[in-house]
């Protein structure tokens, strides 16, 4: 769609956006609030295991059916409802630890039922910005979606601190509860077209059979693939290094709190500039499968250099830097999987990259987590940025994989190019165009493949 067919866009997306801000903050409140409450009060490494289990393996077992129910039902009700029973428990968590019932159980149950519902929201979001915005400007919408994300992750803490510090969690339940309902209310304002199935014409489709669909459907699409495994290989590979480098920072750097704190914000810094430079320059942006392969190549090297950093300066330089890639990995591709993937299936297809992204990296914590304390930080973030190189490059060595991707590689043609600008059979990504791709995405390998052990 065109900004013709959708004239009240810019007006749509700025409240969407708007109120997901306000709801993601509050979100992050309880995230951070939690974490420290139960720090303070357990001091057990086992309770914070097991808040995490409580809050992420919910939402990846959720997204599977999070994402059939985007595809079945109003995705902007699917939304206000997931945040308006998230707020609904929140709010009835912080009336009991009032009345003095604040046994651990409660706040796991709270974090469990948060993380169900957020596996339904988190794929009919994804979907529904597509619905709202001229596919010429997605690339912009993600960019600006990405740097809110990450504006939040600097922001939240801080804010957190001072409302857990001058009341209690109590007083954070209250205030994301009221930050969810704002974001309810905001997304209510927001009109969003009627999405019309392709396979509505052949009679209801059940539940099991859109859950079947979809399965097919991301088995059956190269493309979505191989993109989903690049996502899996950088969470697996970065995600453990990002929660190590703190480990890093007091064994090499010195304990002392605002270099921990200077670490986390190069870091969520990276992430806001990269996206920013995505909503800027990201539309400009031809040919986004380089874009993400130049992105994971260079995090690998970021990544090696992480582990022989020697000045503290450099070392939250390199985090800066890698922040910058992710966003420069994560806006292109959640953008070719909205512009390529029929509206029907993407609610599916962002429930599948929501279980890859929430279980990828508290599973790369398992693996390099135990080995930090039997191996330097600095040996494994080298060992980190060179497989994720090796890896790379193994997968850009096959030719199934070059040639999936290089058929999403050029942004779409805007409507109204010709057949002989768009390839004989109309087809942006197919004829000479998509033969031009593949030998370019060859190259890369050619050029990158061989050095790559030399080489977050």
């Amino acid at each position: 769609m065109s900004d013709i067919d959708m004239p009240h866009w810019k007006r749509n997306v700025a409240l969407f956006l708007t109120g997901q801000t306000v709801s993601l903050l509050g979100s992050m409140l309880v995230m951070f609030a939690v974490m420290w409450h139960l720090t303070i009060e357990t001091r057990s490494g086992a309770v914070l295991m097991m808040s995490i289990v409580f809050g992420m393996l919910p939402q990846a077992f959720m997204s599977i059916f999070g994402g059939v129910w985007a595809d079945r039902h109003s995705r902007k009700l699917l939304i206000m409802g997931a945040d308006t029973t998230i707020a609904v428990v929140t709010l009835g968590l912080a009336l009991l630890m009032l009345s003095g019932v604040d046994d651990l159980w409660v706040i796991y149950l709270a974090l469990a039922v948060r993380s169900v519902f957020a596996g339904i929201q988190t794929p009919a979001v994804g979907a529904m910005i597509p619905q709202i915005t001229p596919a010429d400007q997605l690339m912009r919408v993600n960019g600006m979606f990405q740097s809110i994300q990450s504006g939040m992750m600097l922001l939240a803490p801080a804010l957190a601190a001072v409302v857990y510090a001058s009341f209690d969690i109590v007083a954070v339940f209250f205030v994301d509860a009221a930050t969810a309902l704002i974001g309810v209310g905001m997304l209510a304002m927001v009109t969003v077209p009627r999405l019309v199935r392709s396979d509505a014409e052949n009679g209801p489709v059940s539940y099991f059979g859109d859950l079947v669909a979809g399965v097919r459907y991301i088995g059956s699409n190269a493309p979505v693939k191989w993109l989903v495994a690049l996502f899996a290989l950088v969470m697996f590979l970065v995600g453990a290094p990002s929660y190590l480098t703190p480990l890093m920072v007091t064994r090499t750097f010195g304990d002392e709190v605002w270099k921990l704190t200077a670490n986390e914000l190069f870091w969520g810094g990276g992430m806001l500039l990269g996206g920013l430079l995505m909503a800027s320059f990201g539309p400009r942006i031809k040919r986004r499968v380089r874009l993400m392969v130049g992105a994971v190549l260079l995090t690998g090297v970021l990544v090696a250099g992480l582990g022989v950093s020697t000045n503290m300066w450099v070392f939250f330089g390199l985090g800066l830097l890698i922040g910058i890639m992710f966003s420069a990995l994560n806006t292109p591709a959640f953008t070719i999987i909205q512009e390529r993937v029929e509206p029907e299936m993407q609610g599916r297809v962002f429930g599948f990259v929501g279980i890859v992204m929430t279980v990828a990296m508290p599973l790369s914590m398992v693996v390099f987590g135990p080995l930090a304390d039997r191996y330097s930080v600095q040996t494994l973030l080298v060992l980190a940025g060179i497989l994720l190189v090796v890896v790379l490059g193994a997968i850009l060595a096959l030719p199934a994989a070059r040639r999936s991707l290089a058929q999403v590689d050029t942004a779409p043609e805007p409507a109204g190019e010709t057949a002989a600008e768009t390839g004989a059979d109309g087809d942006a990504t197919g004829g000479p165009i998509g033969d031009t791709v593949a030998e370019t995405v060859g190259e890369t390998v050619d050029a990158t493949a061989a050095p790559g052990p030399e080489r977050r």
